[in-house]
């Protein structure tokens, strides 16, 4: 397993993952090539500050320490973190900009789905159901393909799949929230997401930005597509 390190302090590690790794299997592949880290209390999937969906690349965030793990997860619950990602998703999204507010909870026909449902919906009012937005903007349009900046300001499971779903949007190559019989390009193996950026507040009081560039074979694909001005 091949890991990059964004960034490292005494804290806290960034490492990109790749597509196809679960983040659990990333983490403990981690410790044991760096044991030292064993010493400082975290068991592997303690370590884990947040999550990343096993086909989602990009930035992932390890705590070296249990009072690391606890601030950082602490900025995550509360919404603390900016968290960027790119996502090719099916169609021409006509807003240049926009924002995506609902409930979101597990789906009744799919489990292993979640589903977004608006507030004052019937199955609104049934217990599991939790607050959820996401921000997105139009970086670049394609023949038959919209690729965006996604911000969620939750982090609710599968929340972005999800919602890009609601709105007749989902991600390229999404097998699980993708409609029937939907295009996908030709060079996508995978899930077209990408966490590409995150700022986070470390335990001293400073900003700490990491930056992760679009996953090769993604880039490709981008390469195969008809771009419309």
């Amino acid at each position: 397993m091949k890991l990059k390190i964004l960034f490292e302090d005494g804290n806290v590690i960034a490492v990109e993952k790749s597509s196809g790794i679960e983040v659990y299997d990333l983490i403990k592949n981690f410790l044991e090539r760096f044991p030292n880290l064993k010493t400082a209390g975290v068991a592997p999937r303690y370590g884990l500050i947040h999550r990343l969906d096993k086909e989602t690349s990009g930035i992932i965030l390890i705590a070296k320490n249990n009072k690391s793990l606890k601030f950082f997860q602490r900025q995550f619950k509360e919404r603390e973190v900016l968290k960027k990602y790119l996502a090719l998703v099916i169609g021409r999204v006509k807003s240049k900009r926009g924002e995506i507010e609902t409930l979101i909870g597990r789906s009744e026909k799919d489990r292993k789905k979640q589903k977004a449902f608006l507030p004052l919906s019937p199955e609104a009012e049934r217990k599991g159901k939790r607050w959820a937005k996401t921000f997105f903007k139009v970086k670049k349009k394609f023949k038959n393909y919209t690729l965006l900046e996604v911000i969620p300001e939750t982090g609710r499971r599968h929340q972005i799949r999800a919602h890009l779903a609601f709105i007749h949007h989902p991600v390229a190559g999404d097998k699980l929230y993708g409609f029937k019989n939907q295009p996908c390009p030709e060079s996508l193996k995978r899930l077209f997401l990408h966490a590409t950026y995150l700022k986070v507040k470390n335990p001293e009081g400073e900003f700490i930005e990491m930056e992760s560039d679009l996953a090769k074979d993604l880039k490709e694909v981008l390469k195969s597509l008809k771009w419309i001005k």
